[in-house]
């Protein structure tokens, strides 16, 4: 007899208008990139093929544009012509020969379109785009309800098995329902019920081109988290009126983009917006889908089994690992390689125009590029392959050549593995690193990786294997200055792994991430919980507040941090663009204080004495913190070079390139290189 599963409302079947989900996890839409352009289909086909075999019960594709006016960018994903469904055709039906299902998102931008046709309910510009939009004229609005209507019709010739009209995030729909946005006199605006008009002639319009059976999922924003956004009144009045007017399953959106309140970052504590869901789910008649940094199956479960939600949402989770409903299913949990929600490479690289893809899982979205295919037969003796340092980049490269086929021993001089990992996760916030590492650790085992601990590999050690990645790492780099052997003085490696306790006034020097990072853990008040957090960033009840946003309640910092830098550009201006601005606005809410255009003159008994744009100033504090960056540690490398045989000896990591410490391209790097191996030589 099978054992039972500690997960049984996920994996619960759930029918929602005529179509039967083989469990309660929704892979919420996530835009790769990959919809822009025809040719780019076969990819994105692959991408859910994969996520279809890992068991997940229905994909959100990104969304699609019902107008051309409605692109997110030029040429963006549309979806307005029979040509462009049958294109389609060859994506659905892949993923119904995995056993999936998926739903095309029908997505309108609006003000956040990146071009300057764009238009929205108002002429109001967005604040994080550079294109004023033009009011949609009555008719406009009209033919563009319409326009939608038409795009759900053509995504069931296409195949798709459901839509989701995005209704949230601030996207052209919840422009219109938001007196911040729409200040129409017409019957599209003026009062909360006609704002509400334009949504629910979408999804009438809408059910009236498809079966009462086709599911229609409607992301519905619970919290706007801006000024001037929905009441909470608002919000369940919408959602009754989309019940009528015939949506199938309402989903849970938080936050416009342009909302100064982070979201799904890391810094977000895991399942912060559950209870707003409850709350709708305890009023409406349709299933609800809860949403918005759920990245575990344990929570999942616990939100269905409490009848928080009928479904659960993950987008970045089903990045990280296409395998996660088929491993909590087969009870190997604790194999899942868990999203970190750093959003370095996923919604970053949206942002940015580049195609999204996963720190953690560098194979996603592609697929068909980096493939990790096994040996082509298993042969008496296996390649052996050394790699030498358990950092990011090793762990990736030991795994990924395991997962080949290769027998692969990992050498590292510490006692544990993880590298810079093992400080980033001591950073508040970025506590779910450790996540990796657990994953990692599993990994190596499942896979039989032999796993040599405080072990600093030799040459000797070394001319036994068939190839040798070296992975060693970087050390913190030590500016010259005087002084820097004072007593005061530690390196951001003795401060976050708690080997130095620093005192009550710091100096911090240097601003890149790793400077931000310490700031940020010298500053934390450990006894700050959840509903701290949410004071601290203004989220209130959205009953009494509209929108959600209340006051902020002032943070109470650890010590007295001065962070310094050389550049005289703003400090963490090259953090990334979709989590970078919290960042900052966690040093101003912790009375950081920031310098720029910092020249350093020494350390003594007074503290760090500096120039600031050709004023001397001197910094009393208690301890100064080195963040000036790293060298590369990669002597074992040149040694193996200087031997005269470079061929099958590979440099990767920080060992490579000791930049600003950059895990996602040093576990892309690793993945890369255990794809290349030759297999034997």
């Amino acid at each position: 007899m099978s054992s039972p599963t500690p997960y049984p409302h996920l994996l619960e079947p759930i029918t929602v208008g005529d179509l039967t989900l083989r469990n309660r996890l929704v892979m919420g839409s996530m835009h790769t990139g990959l919809e822009d352009h025809p040719w780019d289909l076969p990819k994105l086909a692959e991408y859910f093929a994969e996520r279809a075999r890992g068991g997940v019960g229905l994909m959100i594709t990104g969304g699609y544009s019902p107008t051309r006016r409605g692109w997110l960018k030029p040429f963006a994903a549309e979806m307005s012509t029979r040509l462009q469904a049958m294109r389609h055709r060859d994506l659905t039906e892949r993923v119904h020969e995995e056993g999936g299902a998926i739903a095309m998102q029908v997505l309108h931008a609006g003000r956040y379109a990146y071009h300057p046709f764009s238009v929205s309910a108002s002429a109001k510009k967005s604040p994080i785009t550079p294109f004023r939009p033009s009011a949609l004229s009555t008719k406009g609005v009209d033919d563009t309800a319409t326009a939608f209507a038409r795009s759900v019709a053509l995504a069931r010739k296409a195949g798709y098995d459901g839509v989701e009209i995005m209704g949230s995030e601030g996207y052209l729909i919840n422009q219109f329902l938001a007196a911040r946005t729409n200040d129409r006199t017409d019957h599209w605006g003026g009062t909360a019920e006609r704002r509400m008009r334009f949504p629910v002639e979408v999804v009438k319009r809408s059910r009236e081109l498809v079966p009462a059976g086709f599911p229609i999922v409607y992301r519905i924003s619970l919290l706007d988290l801006v000024e001037d956004g929905q009441t909470w009144d608002e919000v369940v009045e919408l959602a009754h009126r989309l019940e009528d007017a015939g949506v199938t399953v309402l989903n849970t959106g938080i936050g416009w983009h342009e909302a100064r309140v982070p979201t799904i970052i890391t810094q977000v504590p895991p399942g912060a917006w559950r209870s707003m869901t409850a709350r709708l789910k305890a009023v409406v008649s349709v299933p609800v889908c809860a949403s918005n940094r759920i990245n575990a199956p344990g929570m999942a479960e616990d939100i269905l089994a409490r009848s928080d939600a009928d479904l659960v949402s993950m987008a970045r989770p089903l990045l990280a690992d296409p395998d996660f409903l088929a491993k909590a299913a087969a009870g190997r949990a604790d194999e899942i390689n868990t999203c970190i929600a750093c959003n370095q490479a996923c919604l970053d690289h949206v942002f940015t125009n580049q195609h999204a893809t996963c720190l953690v899982n560098p194979r996603a979205a592609r697929e068909t590029s980096l493939v990790l295919l096994p040996l082509p037969e298993v042969p008496a003796r296996p390649p052996r392959v050394a790699v030498v340092g358990a950092g990011p980049a090793g762990l990736a490269a030991a795994v990924s050549a395991a997962e080949r086929g290769f027998a692969v021993t990992l050498f590292e001089k510490d006692d544990a593995i993880g590298g810079q990992f093992r400080l980033a996760m001591a950073v508040p916030g970025k506590e779910d690193f450790a996540e990796t590492l657990r994953y990692y650790g599993r990994r190596l085992d499942v896979l039989g990786v032999t796993v040599r601990l405080g072990i600093e590999a030799t040459l000797a050690d070394l001319a036994l294997f068939d190839d040798v990645v070296v992975a060693t790492g970087v050390v913190p780099r030590l500016p010259d200055l005087d002084g820097i052997d004072h007593p005061s003085v530690a390196s951001y490696a003795d401060v976050l792994s708690g080997r130095v306790d620093p005192g009550r006034r710091v100096a911090v020097i240097g601003a890149g991430g790793i400077g931000v990072d310490v700031s940020t853990f010298l500053v934390h008040d450990p006894a700050d919980g959840f509903d701290d957090w949410m004071a601290h960033w203004g989220v209130g009840d959205p009953a009494v507040h509209p929108g959600g946003l209340t006051e902020r309640k002032p943070r109470t910092p650890l010590r007295e941090v001065t962070l310094l830098q050389r550049k005289h550009t703003p400090i963490g201006i090259d953090l990334g663009k979709t989590s970078g601005w919290a960042h900052r606005a966690v040093l101003k809410q912790s009375g950081v204080t920031l310098v720029s255009g910092v020249t350093y003159d020494r350390v003594d008994d007074d503290g760090v004495h500096v120039t600031v744009d050709g004023v001397p100033a001197t910094y009393e504090v208690d301890t100064v913190v080195v963040c000036a960056g790293q060298e590369s540690v990669r002597g074992l490398y040149d040694d193996l070079v200087s031997t005269g045989n470079a061929d099958g000896r590979w440099l990767i990591g920080g060992a490579d390139v000791a930049a600003e410490l950059d895990a996602k391209r040093a576990i892309a790097q690793g993945t890369r290189v255990a794809a290349s191996l030759p297999g034997g030589r």
